[in-house]
């Protein structure tokens, strides 16, 4: 059972709660199931992720690798790029800064706030935290908005 996390309860919940593993708040992204990433809050320039920690993606150490953080950052940050309207954008990373502070293990929940949007670049923030609070890396980075074309009914 996924167990949402109130690290943040200022972000509204996820309106695509329950979605798919190989969804990722309303976009279809196969990388969100072998990676074990879930949407849990998302709006007001906001999101929140949570990656459920898999054998697969440790370090020599057993810890959560590094390489899974970055990617954890990456999402969750694009996430409050787009979570002004999350259907309706897709996002392509321009740069992206991480510094590690802590090993991290176990699940990892990250939190994002998307510091200004302009027509097609954005700039956001971020950070991972362990269940227990620790912090684990910090990141910023800048991303270009994409539109994505309606679906047809």
């Amino acid at each position: 059972m996924h167990k949402q996390s109130s690290l943040a309860p200022d972000i509204p919940p996820s309106p695509f709660a329950g979605e798919a593993p190989d969804m990722f708040f309303g976009l279809p992204m196969a990388m969100a199931r072998a990676m074990a990433l879930r949407g849990e809050r998302i709006g007001h320039d906001r999101a929140q992720v949570r990656m459920g920690f898999q054998r697969d993606q440790a370090n020599s150490r057993g810890e959560v690798h590094g390489g899974s953080i970055a990617t954890l950052l990456d999402c969750t940050l694009a996430a409050a790029v787009r979570s002004h309207d999350p259907a309706a954008y897709g996002v392509a990373t321009i740069d992206l800064t991480l510094h590690y502070v802590s090993a991290g293990s176990g699940d990892l929940i990250a939190i994002a706030h998307c510091e200004r949007r302009g027509r097609s670049i954005s700039f956001a923030r971020g950070e991972v935290r362990a269940e227990d609070g620790t912090l684990v890396a910090l990141a910023t980075g800048s991303f270009k908005l994409i539109a994505r074309a309606p679906s047809a009914a």
